[in-house]
């Protein structure tokens, strides 16, 4: 059962508390009248374009557009797994991206890390580190989020702009779950998740040197791991795995993730599809 194949969840941007947070930010998104997905609209480079984030296209999606006035605005698909596809151009591969099982009990599941990976989590657990999980306050400012900013511009890497995880964590409170490990009164380590019907997304973390030094965020998300799945939910999403950041990649394989892979990213326009 646990190397068994996880069906495959609602996505988070599919989540209705996703579309929630964008009108909270002043954007609009649309809704598909047959499948009730959520549909993106923006302009790039001057010219509008549509997105179907994470999600199969459904077979009335030539009526859904129409219905929308969209049917001759350029689409980008990105289905989360391979999938049929109406005629569209490829613009990406499918990409691999890594997923814990939470189904198996927890002394399957620790069995399943990598010898090296569960070194460093007995290291974090005589560390005497404090634990605390909470949902994160909707504040675009708060040293995680500010923290998280700084990182991307410096690794030069692209995530939610921090109003939007604020807004997120406005219109849906309950389905945030922060961790934070404390050396005292210092938090040296957080893990941000997202929860989206029973899967839960890792959205953003953060640590510092002293944290690094006793593998905190291993300890981070062995025990978010275990309080995600006493609360029903069935995997985490740990997000893509990049080839250009090898030790990311090695924390989240050795952390007993399975790789799955996405359905690519395809560009879907009135002429390319005569």
């Amino acid at each position: 059962m646990f190397d068994a194949a996880l069906p495959t969840p609602a996505a988070l941007m599919q989540d209705p508390a996703f579309a929630a947070a964008l009108r909270d930010c002043g954007e609009q998104p649309r809704t598909l009248p047959s499948s009730g997905l959520t549909l993106l609209h923006r302009r790039i480079g001057g010219m509008p374009v549509a997105m179907l984030p994470r999600a199969h296209p459904p077979s009335t999606l030539s009526d859904d557009l129409h219905a929308l006035g969209l049917h001759r605005t350029a689409l980008i698909l990105s289905p989360p797994t391979p999938c049929p596809m109406p005629r569209a151009l490829r613009l990406r591969a499918p990409q691999p991206i890594a997923v814990i099982n939470l189904t198996a009990p927890t002394a399957t599941r620790r069995a399943a890390l990598h010898p090296k990976w569960r070194n460093q989590l007995r290291c974090a657990e005589a560390a005497n580190l404090r634990l605390t999980q909470a949902a994160l306050p909707p504040d675009p400012r708060h040293p995680l989020l500010m923290a998280e900013a700084a990182q991307a511009r410096t690794r030069r890497y692209a995530n939610w702009p921090a109003p939007l995880t604020a807004a997120f964590a406005r219109v849906a409170p309950a389905q945030t779950h922060l961790f934070t490990a404390w050396q005292g009164r210092t938090p040296v380590a957080h893990m941000l998740f997202l929860c989206h019907g029973r899967s839960a997304t890792y959205h953003i973390g953060h640590i510092s040197p002293a944290g690094r030094a006793v593998c905190a965020h291993n300890l981070l998300l062995w025990h978010a791991s275990d309080c995600l799945a006493d609360r029903g939910f069935f995997q985490v999403d740990l997000g893509l795995l990049h080839s250009d950041s090898p030790g990311l990649t090695r924390f989240k394989r050795r952390a007993g993730a399975q790789v799955q892979m996405t359905g690519g990213t395809w560009l879907r326009w009135t002429p390319l599809a005569r």
